[in-house]
């Protein structure tokens, strides 16, 4: 006879893992099948999940480290007044651009764009564009007058490179008796920028003199400003009102990707409870592979019973094998969902550079990121396995439930 409760739950394991182990058809038949469905949801889950991760730092430390945190658009002043790094207002870089709208031509193609004119020198300290360009700095734009740095999106559709000129058309220039006639530029590219991003569509960099000279005002003229932390955006803003006044515009990154980013936050939280009914379904599908397997142990358990184990203890039984095959589906999705997340986005490039569509057109970034997160991983487990032990409880009840003197009157 059992006595012990020690010895009757070190008993429960044993039996557990004994089953578990066993080549039965029961077991590697409904239990495997069972474990495949639930490790494919957890695989789909890591993998949407990766996916949305991935949006989110491409936005936060690519798509925001090309763009100044803060825009001060200035009224009809040429130089306003200077303004420095400031730690208290969390201001880590200032720079003074001008900013307007062009259109390129060359090859006998026409392309609207957005010509900002920088100071090289210190525009590195509001954007990371010029570790994007072949030559890894902006100086290059002072090296030749009337140069430009081009993004790669608008020198592939104009069929230009690094050597080569464009011509660039500003919309206002001197009027006629036959109308106002746009002012044109013969520009020399110095360079290519390609950070796989919007910016790569849009953007044309130029000195900051080359850009007032073209556009002979001052109307254009912006101050950018880079923040240590995105999100604390108040006391940046405050020293900026004193400093300009009522008299400018402010725009932080807030007014432009704000609400993505937002967006971005809740589908993640979206899909993750809605694809965790996903796991759920997967999770119950191991009662019906636990009730058979309870069925055809009847006997085992009559014989226990009669020998004095506890009803807990073979409830715990079950709960320890229906444990133990969610535990390997889980880990076995994991792996699979963390393998198939690194391969997907290659296959993603080989598959839109092999038909030659831009599937990520509609995008900010310009390719499928990924970004596998332990802690997420281990939110996935933890909740996939809670959602399958309290599965595996209505099996493992009924196997309490059986008469012993009724079972082994038949055998």
């Amino acid at each position: 006879m059992l006595k012990s409760s020690r010895s009757q739950q070190k008993l429960s394991w044993t039996i557990a893992l004994r089953y578990l182990r066993a080549t039965s058809r029961t077991v590697t038949g409904v239990g495997r099948l069972a474990l495949l469905g639930l490790a494919i949801s957890v695989a789909v889950l890591v993998i949407v999940i990766s996916v949305v991760n991935g949006f989110e730092r491409e936005l936060r430390e690519r798509v925001m480290a090309l763009l100044p945190s803060i825009k001060v658009h200035h009224r009809e002043v040429s130089r306003p007044q200077p303004l420095e790094p400031d730690a208290a207002a969390g201001i880590v870089g200032v720079a003074l651009v001008v900013e307007g709208s062009v259109l390129l031509t060359a090859n006998k193609k026409l392309k609207g764009a957005q010509l900002t004119g920088i100071d090289p020198a210190n525009y590195s300290g509001v954007s990371a564009i010029a570790k994007f360009t072949q030559s890894g700095h902006l100086g290059i734009l002072e090296e030749r007058r009337f140069s430009v740095v081009l993004g790669s999106v608008l020198a592939e559709e104009l069929g230009v490179g690094v050597g080569d000129t464009l011509r660039l058309i500003l919309p206002t220039g001197p009027t006629t008796a036959a109308g106002p006639v746009p002012r044109q530029r013969e520009m020399f590219i110095a360079d290519i920028v390609d950070s796989s991003s919007q910016l790569d569509s849009l953007a044309v960099f130029t000195t900051r003199e080359t850009a007032l000279k073209l556009f002979r005002g001052a109307q254009n003229t912006k101050t950018h400003v880079r923040l240590d932390d995105l999100f604390t955006v108040a006391p940046a803003l405050e020293l900026l009102r004193s400093t300009y006044g009522e008299e400018v515009r402010i725009d932080t990154w807030m007014d432009t990707y704000g609400p993505l980013y937002q967006a971005i936050a809740v589908q993640k939280l979206t899909m993750l409870v809605l694809l965790s009914f996903l796991v759920a379904v997967a999770a119950f599908n191991l009662v019906s592979g636990l009730i058979m397997i309870v069925e055809r142990r009847r006997e085992d358990v009559a014989i226990m019973s009669t020998f004095g184990m506890q009803s807990d203890n073979i409830m715990q039984l079950f709960l320890v094998l229906g444990g133990s095959l969610a535990a390997a589906g889980i880990c076995i999705g994991l792996a699979l969902g963390v393998g198939l997340a690194w391969v997907i986005p290659i296959a993603f490039t080989t598959l839109s550079e092999g038909f030659g569509v831009e599937l990520m057109s509609q995008y900010f970034i310009a390719y499928l990121p990924v970004d596998v997160r332990v802690v997420d991983l281990l939110t996935i487990a933890g909740t996939s396995m809670l959602l399958a032990v309290m599965a595996v409880v209505v099996p493992a009840r009924r196997a309490t439930k059986f008469e012993p003197s009724r079972i082994l009157a038949h055998e």
